[in-house]
C-alpha cells in the first residue's frame, strides 16, 4: 500500500535537469518534474513517505507523488505512446529510442562494462578514460530515476559519458529504451565506442544468492554476447565489508557469473591478493587514484581510502574495455 501525506513546499534546495531537491514541511524530498510537472515554493503536494518511515536505504528523503497546485492535467510528451511504469499510478508515456532511430543489428565487438552497483560506474568510466564516446545504460535493480545520480552529472561534465539511456522501467535518460538489448543496440547505432551498464543508486537486496538487483549485470552481459558485443564484468570486491557474503568477491558477483550464458571477461587488478574468479583478465591499475580524482567515489559510506580495492576493480573493468575498443 502507498503511504502518502499531504504537505507544502517550504524550500527549493537545488534544481537539475529532471530532478528537484526540496523540502516539504521541512522534510527533505525529491521531485521528478518530467513525471509530476514543475514545482515551486508554497505548492500543495502529496509525498510518498513510506521508505523514510521504514528507515530504508532511500537516503532519508520523501518522494513527491503529485503536485496539487500546478501538476494536474499535464499533457503527454508529444509523439510518445510507450509507457514507463505501465499500469501503475505513475504510468507516463515517453518517446523511446526504438521508435525514433533504426537500431544496429550487431554491436560489432563494442565493449560493454557490466556493473552490479551504481557506485562502480564512476571508477569504471575513469578506466575507460578520455577520448571515447561512452553510453551509460541504467538498468532496473536500484533507483529507477536516472536524474537521481549525481555521479552521472559529473561524468557528463567531464565528458567521460556522452549519452545516457534509461532502459526498462528506468526513466529520465537522454534516451529511453524498452530493454537492455535495445539500449545497447541504440548505443551502437549512435556510434558509441563503448557502453557501461549499471543499476541506479541503491540496490534491491534480500541477502539471498539470487534475490538482488545486481543480477542486472548478467542481463547486460548476456545481451552483449547475443548482439556480438564484448562484455566485461566489474566484480564486486571488498576487504572491509562487515558482511561475510560481501567480503572478498561478493556473492553478488558469483551469482552474476552463474547466469552468464556466454564468454565474459572478468576484470581483475594485477596484484590484488583476494581470491580471484576464474578465468579473469588481469590489468595494471597503477595510477587509478589519480585517474579518478574529482569523481564521486563512495560505496556504503566508504571512500577509496577505506576500501580501495572496491574502486580499483571497477577501474580495471573500464581499462580492460578500453583495450577492446575498435
Amino acid at each position: 500500500m502507498l503511504s502518502l501525506a499531504r504537505g507544502r513546499v517550504t524550500a527549493i534546495v537545488e534544481r537539475h535537469e529532471g530532478l528537484v531537491r526540496l523540502e516539504v514541511d521541512g522534510t527533505p524530498c525529491v521531485a521528478y518534474p518530467d513525471l509530476t510537472g514543475p514545482v515551486a515554493l508554497d505548492d500543495e503536494v502529496l509525498v510518498n513517505v513510506q521508505a523514510r518511515e521504514l528507515a530504508l536505504g532511500s537516503g532519508g528523503f520523501d518522494v513527491l507523488y503529485a503536485n496539487l497546485t500546478r501538476g494536474l492535467e499535464l499533457p503527454a510528451e508529444e509523439g510518445a505512446h510507450v509507457m514507463k511504469l505501465p499500469y501503475t499510478p505513475l504510468q507516463a508515456a515517453a518517446r523511446h529510442g526504438e521508435e525514433a532511430d533504426e537500431l544496429a543489428g550487431t554491436l560489432g565487438g563494442m565493449p560493454v562494462v557490466c556493473c552490479s552497483l551504481h557506485s562502480q560506474l564512476a571508477p569504471a568510466s575513469a578506466g575507460l578514460g578520455d577520448g571515447l564516446r561512452v553510453a551509460y545504460v541504467q538498468l532496473g535493480g536500484g533507483a529507477l530515476p536516472l536524474p537521481l545520480s549525481d555521479a552521472v552529472r559529473v561524468l557528463k561534465e567531464r565528458a567521460l559519458v556522452a549519452s545516457t539511456v534509461s532502459a526498462g522501467s528506468c526513466f529520465g535518460g537522454d534516451v529511453e529504451c524498452v530493454n537492455a538489448a535495445s539500449a545497447l543496440a541504440w548505443a551502437a547505432s549512435a556510434e558509441h565506442d563503448a557502453a557501461v551498464c549499471a543499476i541506479g543508486p541503491g540496490i534491491v537486496g534480500t541477502g539471498s544468492f539470487l534475490g538482488h538487483g545486481g543480477l542486472a549485470a548478467a542481463e547486460a552481459a548476456n545481451a552483449a554476447v547475443a548482439l556480438g558485443g564484448s562484455p566485461v564484468l566489474a566484480p564486486r570486491v571488498s576487504a572491509v565489508d562487515e558482511r561475510e557474503r560481501h567480503r572478498g568477491v561478493s556473492h553478488h558477483t558469483r551469482a552474476v557469473l552463474s547466469l552468464c550464458l556466454g564468454e565474459v571477461a572478468v576484470a581483475w587488478p594485477a596484484g590484488l591478493p583476494a581470491p580471484a574468479p576464474e578465468p579473469r583478465v588481469e590489468v595494471d591499475v597503477d595510477g587509478w587514484e589519480e585517474a579518478c580524482a574529482g569523481l564521486p567515489l563512495s560505496h556504503m559510506g566508504r571512500g577509496p581510502t577505506d576500501d580501495p580495492w572496491f574502486f580499483a576493480v571497477a577501474f580495471a573493468a573500464g581499462s580492460v574495455a578500453r583495450s577492446l575498443v575498435g
